[in-house]
């Protein structure tokens, strides 16, 4: 890898919210970016405009951020590649983007999500699709919401990969003073807390909705965190993740800002709208929706309990009421805390 001093290719794929925003963030060190955008009528529209309006309006793109709808040209020559399309497409998009990386090349992931139907997380996928040594791949999540990030203000992430120096690179490679990388070798943990914090994010939505007060959203919080807990060590990652950026950092983001796009969906659940009806009128996906469906299956298939996000399938999957889902969870049996996760 270059050392984190020298000025070089970007690729970003994927031109969401947060692909754009990432595609500013490189583009105002200093780096030469291209941003992949699948449809060419987009990649047009963003090219003339030097804005991505529907995904992050109000936010210039600089003139060293180069748009295409061409894979490999947007690949050609890049050194680190991030990936930032939904998690429904990353297989499919890997698949294609393969043939085109270059020797060395570092692949950042920036999906936040579990792949529905397999549970794996997005790192798994990328390696099962570019064939690439593991060492190679590496996650990014943490408290980041791209309007926020994209407006200078400041924010801190995580970094996660198998090789701490790969990591350690692409730390002083991507950080400005306003947004501060941290580093781990726990990949699983990260990309675990990323995943699941968009369901628990839905929650606090739907109790904010619910006209609920704080002593729910911090229910939602907390338990949402033991969750995620359970969860993720029965799949082997580090307990201290777990309370770092990636984890209780980025719950709390995502819980408690109006940004947020998971929590707008459990808003608008709470409030009495079905998920077919905020997914017509979204233009931005809710990676919670998914996620909600692939954790649930790998929760029952590791024999972990999860009631949270069971009762949010149920609302999401099978138009329960919201509070009917409150009012189980609040008469579960009893439990004890501090679990033995913790």
């Amino acid at each position: 890898m270059p050392a984190c001093d020298e000025r070089t290719t970007v690729a970003v794929i994927g031109a969401g919210a947060w692909g754009t925003a990432l595609a500013w963030l490189a583009a105002g060190i200093g780096h030469g970016v291209r941003l992949w955008v699948r449809r060419a009528e987009r990649a047009d529209a963003i090219r003339a405009q030097r804005e991505n309006a529907p995904r992050l309006p109000g936010v210039r793109l600089p003139d060293n951020v180069r748009v295409s709808a061409d894979l490999a040209q947007t690949l050609a020559g890049a050194r680190h590649v991030i990936t930032a399309v939904p998690s429904a497409y990353l297989r499919e998009t890997a698949r294609s983007l393969a043939p085109h990386l270059s020797p060395g090349v570092a692949l950042i992931s920036a999906t936040k999500g579990l792949e529905l139907g397999t549970g794996k997380r997005m790192s798994s996928v990328l390696i099962e699709e570019t064939g690439l040594d593991p060492c190679r791949i590496l996650a990014l999540s943490g408290p980041n919401l791209s309007a926020e990030v994209a407006a200078g203000m400041p924010a801190v992430s995580v970094l996660a990969g198998a090789d701490a120096t790969a990591v350690a690179i692409c730390q002083r490679f991507f950080s400005t003073p306003l947004f501060r990388i941290y580093t781990t070798c726990d990949i699983l943990g990260v990309e675990v807390c990323g995943a699941l914090k968009n369901v628990i994010a839905i929650g606090a939505g739907v109790s904010d909705g619910l006209g609920y007060g704080a002593n729910a959203k911090a229910a939602i919080v907390t338990r949402g965190m033991a969750e995620i807990g359970r969860l993720g060590t029965k799949l082997g990652a580090g307990r201290a993740t777990f309370w770092g950026a990636a984890g209780v950092g980025d719950v709390l983001a995502t819980c408690n800002s109006q940004l947020s796009r998971n929590w707008q969906v459990g808003y608008r659940l709470g409030q009495g709208e079905t998920a077919e009806a905020i997914g017509a009128t979204q233009t931005s996906v809710a990676e919670g929706i998914p996620t909600t469906a692939a954790a649930r299956g790998l929760a029952a298939e590791l024999g972990v309990d999860a009631p949270i996000t069971n009762a949010l399938h149920q609302v999401i999957f099978n138009s329960r009421a919201p509070v009917e889902a409150v009012q189980e969870l609040m008469t579960r049996r009893w439990r004890v805390e501090p679990e033995d996760w913790q």
